[in-house]
């Protein structure tokens, strides 16, 4: 649990909003250099691949949700629009950090309580309607900041009790991780694999539209985060924290993988719970199993609290869980392929 919690720090403290993913992919590349030849491409997308024979691909996205500069007013405030999907609702007096030339950190503008009209009280802000401020004057700031720069929530990771954790970008770090802890076990396989750490899912899932052309991958699995029960929720359409990983079934993916996962998860004593969808699943996978000629395509997600906020919470056993379901899976499949 100690160790998946330090990787889960260091993957939530470093900075990778979609479309600016130089600092998460950087971190990503150098961890994957331990297992094999690690390319960058155009987007940001970070492949791995080692191993011969069967091919998987291991899918994660590694973007985060945040904001964009979209103006730097004559009295100094910094105006901004979403990168994703953001809820305005908390955002006002919010601490965030403007990524210019360098970090430049602010608070998001709010009435105070007693200025507050009736109907304020019970109004949903709209995002034009808010600003950054940092403090500095308009001069000084565009000697920092330019249009097009990204902006995140205040960096926060604070463990929780029984092994629960909180970050703001655990959608979908916590999927890295849970990738990154099944590589020592997965390069000692007869197998091929690719790790996919794919940019700007949270935009269009862009990066994976065109990541897996000319892998020549047999069959996929993306790993992201999904909905886990709190109150006020319809527990028909949520999955549960600690209950294990969530093993999705939709029109779009595989239903054999998805058996199989099923199983691997059985016989091998692994937690679970199944995530039945009627369609698209919002994720990777949707634009995954299109690819190329069509890849069969798996969904394992983890189950996470307060999704798109900068307090989301997942339990490391349900990311571990996650990590062993991958490992105990592929074994399964490569003595099936082989037989």
């Amino acid at each position: 649990m100690e160790k998946t919690i330090e990787l889960l720090k260091e993957l939530t403290q470093t900075v990778g909003v979609s479309g600016c993913e130089e600092n998460i992919a950087a971190l990503l590349k150098k961890k994957l250099s331990l297992y094999g030849d690690v390319t960058v491409d155009s987007m940001n997308n970070v492949f791995c691949t080692f191993g011969e024979g069967y091919h998987f691909l291991l899918d994660a996205h590694l973007d985060e949700i945040g904001l964009i500069v979209t103006d730097i007013t004559d009295d100094g405030f910094i105006k901004f629009s979403n990168c994703g999907g953001i809820d305005a609702r908390p955002l006002p007096a919010m601490e965030v950090s403007v990524w210019g030339r360098e970090e430049v950190k602010g608070v998001i503008s709010t009435l105070p309580p007693h200025l507050q009209s009736a109907s304020d009280e019970k109004k949903i802000p709209k995002l034009s309607e808010l600003a950054i401020d940092t403090g500095l004057t308009k001069d000084k700031l565009e000697k920092l900041v330019a249009l097009g720069d990204r902006i995140t929530f205040k960096r926060n990771f604070t463990p929780l009790l029984n092994g629960l954790v909180s970050a703001s970008c655990l959608d979908d770090r916590s999927g890295v991780a849970a990738i990154l802890m099944c590589l020592d076990e997965l390069k000692n396989l007869g197998c091929k694999v690719t790790v996919m750490f794919s940019s700007q899912e949270e935009v269009g899932t862009r990066g994976a539209k065109v990541g897996p052309y000319a892998k020549s991958v047999d069959e996929a699995i993306s790993v992201d985060v999904s909905f886990a029960f709190t109150p006020g929720c319809d527990k028909s359409e949520c999955g549960e924290l600690s209950k294990g990983a969530m093993i999705g079934f939709s029109p779009i993916l595989d239903k054999e993988i998805s058996r199989k996962l099923v199983d691997a998860a059985e016989k091998n004593s692994i937690p679970y719970q199944c995530e039945i969808m009627s369609g698209r699943t919002g994720t990777n996978a949707d634009v995954i199993s299109i690819s190329e000629k069509g890849i069969k395509t798996a969904l394992i997600s983890i189950p996470e609290k307060y999704m798109h906020q900068r307090v989301e919470v997942v339990d490391t056993a349900d990311v571990e869980s996650v990590s062993r379901l991958i490992c105990a899976y592929i074994k399964e499949r490569i003595g099936d392929v082989n037989a």
